[in-house]
């Protein structure tokens, strides 16, 4: 009697943007992160004894756009004084369509919203509170 067993069909992992594609997408979340998440989450920089945000910008790992928020912390006592933090993912899916995940204070990643445009991901980037950099 044959027995069934597991057998891997796939995921989406495996799609990565063509090349111009994921220039054209990392241009339009650079514009977007210096027109709209810095003027507005980081206006200037302020320095103080502990952890403060220093810049926000974004970059690709696999298939997926990342947004980061960059810390550092003046304070002698740390060992270390500089440390990223995700905030949210753009996963490419197909062409123009992603998957919008939210980074936890646990490392986690939790899709919120599955197959929405570009340009609609980054107005709920924007506009959703859960998913702004932490500053």
């Amino acid at each position: 009697m044959a027995r069934g067993g597991w057998v891997y069909v796939g995921g989406r992992a495996g799609n990565k943007p063509p090349a111009a594609e994921k220039a054209a997408i990392a241009v339009a979340c650079e514009d977007f992160i210096a027109g709209v998440l810095t003027p507005k989450y980081l206006p200037k920089v302020i320095p103080t004894k502990w952890n403060y945000p220093v810049e926000l910008y974004g970059k690709w790992l696999g298939n997926k756009y990342r947004f980061l928020t960059h810390f550092r912390c003046d304070n002698p006592e740390y060992t270390k004084t500089e440390f990223n933090l995700p905030f949210a993912r753009l996963e490419y899916v197909s062409h123009d369509l992603f998957d919008l995940s939210w980074h936890r204070h646990t490392g986690e990643w939790r899709c919120v919203f599955e197959r929405v445009s570009l340009k609609e991901g980054l107005r709920l980037i924007e506009t959703e509170p859960f998913l702004r950099p932490p500053c």
